[in-house]
């Protein structure tokens, strides 16, 4: 009679495993041998809810010179690396409400304007010739407290008068992110640091 491969300690380790992975929804687990590797689990942002995911800068960036940014408007964030490597910051931000407004690609802060002044855009003037001609800075300005122009015509990455938009698909093609991140992102970005848009 062949021995029984299946012993009560297996059936233990077993059961202890399946009760581990249960435990953790939010990650999968294979396991091959004696290597187990996790992998994170993908969920999709809904409302404002936003879901971040890690990125590392070698996959978007050639170097780090005069710092990177990445603005992710899938898990709407913005993520900052200083040249150094010694800052890292993941922000929540808001994105383009449409991919009609979406621009993805590289770019680089061409401007840093404190206390901005908001002037629409002809074609949001033409969808809505009810907005105002200019708001100077202050509380509703739609650019915060703080504002980066980009290389890309009319795109910023800027403050936010209502921060009910973070996490959301509220913007014009801009980023938005609440003001206290923005001023702090500002002291570190430098006109040249590069930017994409994934």
């Amino acid at each position: 009679m062949a021995p029984n491969n299946f012993s009560r300690r297996k059936m233990l380790t077993v059961g202890a495993a399946a009760a581990s992975a249960l435990a953790m929804p939010s990650v999968l687990r294979a396991q091959s041998g004696d290597i187990e590797i996790e992998t994170p689990v993908t969920r999709t942002a809904r409302h404002n809810v936003m879901g971040f995911r890690t990125h590392v800068w070698q996959d978007h960036f050639q170097n780090l010179r005069q710092g990177a940014i990445l603005c992710d408007t899938n898990s709407r964030a913005v993520h900052y690396w200083s040249e150094d490597e010694s800052i890292y910051r993941l922000y929540p931000s808001s994105v383009p409400m449409s991919d009609e407004f979406r621009r993805l690609g590289y770019t680089e802060v061409t401007l840093k304007r404190p206390a901005p002044v908001w002037i629409p855009t002809p074609n949001m003037r033409e969808r809505d010739p009810s907005l105002p001609a200019r708001v100077e800075a202050g509380p509703t300005n739609p650019l915060g407290t703080r504002a980066m122009n980009l290389s890309w015509q009319y795109y910023r990455i800027h403050g936010i008068d209502n921060e009910a938009k973070i996490g959301r698909k509220a913007s014009n093609g801009c980023i938005g992110l609440f003001n206290h991140h923005v001023e702090e992102l500002f002291e570190w970005v430098e006109v040249g640091t590069q930017v994409r848009f994934v």
